[in-house]
């Protein structure tokens, strides 16, 4: 497969700037892959397309105020810094994207907050934007954490919309999220309700809930035609016995098995046994899916619309099936579907 096959006729008018009020009521188009059949939904409808011993895997991974504005010593020139990653909790180590990079050398000072709350200074130049900051802050952690969120804004992608609002702290977020660590949201997962994922549970749907950290080599571009040399960038993730217990017990008995969203899909797919058995594992993954590709553990998956030339459009073509996917894209734009994170949502069967 080649980047380019990965196109389609695509505007920006497409992708949605806003949530649904109700994060069920998103449309929901389910995909038959047997019989290619599509139909047009909404997404609590979901609760049709399940049965009692049916499973669905969760991302509970929790999105933090990871965007953060300040200054550069003596210039005072306005630095954007995004937060990728915590290094050492003790020495107040991160790894950070720059913005604009060029501007930032080994030893400056950056300053954030009215009264220069926190000031960082650069210890290392990791990749061409990248930094390794060290935060210099006599407190506690506790305190640390606590001035850092207070200044960070929720990470939302800027190709939804420049300005971040309120709505965005609770909205670009799961209702089950849980462990913090992630600079973008798991989107699948955006669409469901405490009151559809009662109703489920009421239904006798199980849950099987991993952490993956989503970090932004989601939204990466890809710069090969040639996939096979595309290197994703490493996320953490986690699933524990009780997860793989659940979700195992469900495929012996031939049930079926939701991977809710792209970043459960690669989680998974990152720690299966050659018997075809989910393990539990902690570590890091940077498996990158696209056709032609097995799948072992989920039968189905929910997802959104992805952008062109993305690796989550890649993985879901590999799942749904290139063509048929394709196809499901510009039957998405001819009937107006929201594309994006916070868009509207399928289900593949």
């Amino acid at each position: 497969m080649k980047l380019s096959q990965y196109n389609y006729d695509f505007s920006p008018e497409m992708i949605a700037k806003y949530p649904e009020e109700n994060r069920d009521e998103s449309r929901l188009m389910v995909i038959d892959r047997k019989t290619g059949k599509i139909e047009h939904k909404v997404f609590k409808d979901i609760l049709q397309y399940f049965k009692e011993g049916d499973v669905m895997i969760l991302n509970n991974t929790k999105v933090f105020p990871a965007r953060l504005y300040g200054n550069k010593e003596k210039t005072g020139a306005e630095i954007e810094i995004f937060l990728l990653r915590e290094l050492n909790q003790e020495l107040r180590l991160w790894d950070v994207l720059v913005d604009p990079a060029r501007k930032i050398r080994i030893g400056n000072k950056l300053y954030f907050g009215d009264d220069d709350l926190l000031v960082a200074e650069v210890i290392d130049n990791t990749t061409s934007r990248g930094r390794t900051l060290r935060f210099l802050f006599d407190g506690t952690y506790e305190e640390f954490k606590e001035a850092l969120y207070k200044m960070g804004e929720t990470p939302l992608p800027k190709w939804i919309r420049e300005k971040v609002e309120p709505l965005d702290a609770e909205r670009y977020q799961t209702i089950y999220a849980k462990h913090e660590g992630a600079v973008a949201a798991p989107t699948a997962g955006l669409h469901f309700s405490k009151h559809l994922l009662k109703r489920l549970e009421i239904k006798g749907i199980q849950r099987a809930e991993i952490t993956l950290h989503t970090g932004l080599g989601n939204f990466r571009t890809v710069d090969v035609e040639d996939l096979t040399k595309h290197k994703m960038d490493s996320e953490q993730f986690f699933i524990d016995d009780e997860a793989a217990g659940i979700v195992n017990g469900a495929r012996n008995k031939g049930k079926r098995v939701c991977a809710i969203g792209t970043t459960v899909m690669r989680a998974v797919e990152s720690s299966v046994s050659t018997e075809g058995r989910l393990k539990s594992f902690s570590g890091w993954t940077n498996k990158f899916i696209f056709p032609p590709y097995d799948f072992s553990v989920a039968n189905s998956m929910v997802t959104n619309f992805h952008l062109p030339y993305s690796t989550q459009l890649m993985m879901v073509a590999a799942f749904g099936g290139y063509d048929r996917i394709m196809e499901a894209c510009k039957v998405a734009k001819a009937e107006k579907y929201r594309f994006g994170t916070y868009g509207d949502a399928m289900l593949i069967l």
